[in-house]
């Protein structure tokens, strides 16, 4: 029985994929939840497990852009692995050294292009480069970006000396140069014609970001509001425990568990700030799917605290620094990038004073956080030095109030300031 294996739901914001690698080949036997090919979204690489075991068939060419839903391989159920099939065939006795040979160089290629970083392996994939023939350089002999591009630098190298030193051997040359030099080196000479204008092709997934961020801005009616934080509870509270909780916890006590606390209290006294608009309808969350965003060489990823309402302040930090890791990692689950109600962003790490962040659309808001700098402000008549944030809250007016938005801010505000009130969500 032949059962297809289709494009699953992948959040709400997720309507297409593209088809960027197959991990089985076809006619290739697989197992039921066996990874079968690698899916490229906005929001991150995805595996997909085969549903039933049998012989794959594929439906779909690489780089192929799906819909959600869409059928990309078949599996026919109760077929006999490929290793039978070879077993019964009678070839002569070159064919079967051959087709075992093929597999073994398959597999030692694929092995190195899977340890491969996403960045390193669009590099080598563009230019139709051999990992296993580059020195890495990394932790445990990894490829890095650094050592591709000095094996294009040499092949580049070898590729001009050629035509001079090597004219009487053209047979042999060409297989060397010919898989960087005609498919990708051509744009290098306009590059370097224009005194220093560099040009590379935009990465899928920042092309998708920068649609989603600019589809954000034209379909909400979005405002930002600002407001800025007296930090200096928080700072002697962290000085105080901070030690006595990594003891504890095995985590750090950072500013933000402080702002998600905050946050997840406020979202309740103002649910509009945690709702979505669909259609003609109002979606109100009855929970804090908190989006925590995390910069990678990928562009800007937005890994999810599920249920934040009900994480301790320790369980905060643990599955920030968790996510983190797995972002940057490309090593995410797809439900652990969708399903956010509203998302904090903080350039301060960075050091921007001050910003307007965009909706993480369908959400209807999201704080940022910004660097801490000492400022003088005036206390009970007297000008002091404390160390002091801006934050900004952007939403969508057509979904929350000013007057909901501006007593949203001050209620994070309060909270975050008198870390007793957090504390004690009064």
């Amino acid at each position: 029985m032949a059962v297809d294996v289709a494009i699953p739901g992948m959040g709400e914001s997720v309507s297409e994929v593209i088809l960027i690698e197959w991990l089985k080949g076809d006619g290739e036997y697989v197992e039921r939840d066996e990874p079968i090919c690698v899916l490229e979204t906005d929001k991150a690489n995805v595996d997909l497990p085969s549903p039933a075991g049998g012989v794959l068939q594929h439906l779909q060419a690489l780089e192929t852009t799906l819909e959600v839903g869409g059928v990309i391989a078949r599996i026919e159920e109760g077929a006999a692995p490929a290793v039978e099939v070879a077993e019964e065939a009678p070839a002569a006795a070159p064919a079967p050294v051959a087709a075992e040979e093929a597999p073994a160089v398959q597999a030692a290629t694929k092995e190195a292009s899977t340890a491969l970083s996403p960045a390193v392996r669009r590099l080598v994939e563009e230019h139709a480069l051999d990992p296993v023939a580059i020195v890495g350089t990394g932790k445990d002999g990894r490829l890095t970006k650094k050592d591709v591009q000095g094996h294009l630098h040499e092949l580049e190298a070898a590729a001009k000396e050629a035509p001079v030193a090597e004219r009487p051997a053209p047979a042999q040359e060409t297989p060397v140069p010919a898989s960087p030099a005609p498919v990708r080196e051509a744009p290098k000479p306009i590059e370097s014609d224009e005194e220093g204008i560099r040009r590379e092709p935009m990465s899928r997934i920042r092309q998708r970001i920068g649609q989603h961020l600019v589809s954000a801005q034209h379909n909400a009616a979005m405002l930002t509001t600002f407001n800025e934080v007296d930090l200096s509870g928080i700072m002697q509270l962290r000085a105080k425990y901070k030690e006595r909780f990594a003891e504890v916890h095995g985590v750090s006590l950072g500013l933000m568990s402080f702002f998600s606390r905050a946050v997840v209290l406020a979202l309740g006294e103002y649910p509009a700030v945690n709702a979505r608009i669909d259609g003609t309808d109002i979606v109100y969350h009855d929970f804090v799917n908190l989006g925590i965003a995390v910069s990678t060489d990928r562009g800007l990823l937005v890994p999810i605290l599920r249920r934040a309402e009900q994480l301790s302040m320790a369980g905060v930090e643990g599955e920030i620094k968790r996510l983190a890791l797995g972002a940057r990692d490309n090593k995410l689950a797809m439900d652990e990038l969708s399903g956010g109600t509203f998302t904090i962003t903080n350039g301060g790490g960075f050091g921007s004073l001050l910003s307007t962040p965009i909706l993480n659309a369908p959400q209807s808001g999201i704080l940022g956080m910004h660097a801490i700098k000492d400022r003088p402000i005036a206390v009970d008549g007297e000008v002091v030095i404390r160390p002091m944030m801006y934050v900004a809250l952007s939403y969508d007016h057509r979904l929350v109030d000013g007057q909901q938005s501006v007593l949203f801010l001050v209620r994070v505000k309060e909270l975050v300031e008198d870390p007793t009130r957090l504390m004690l969500e009064v």
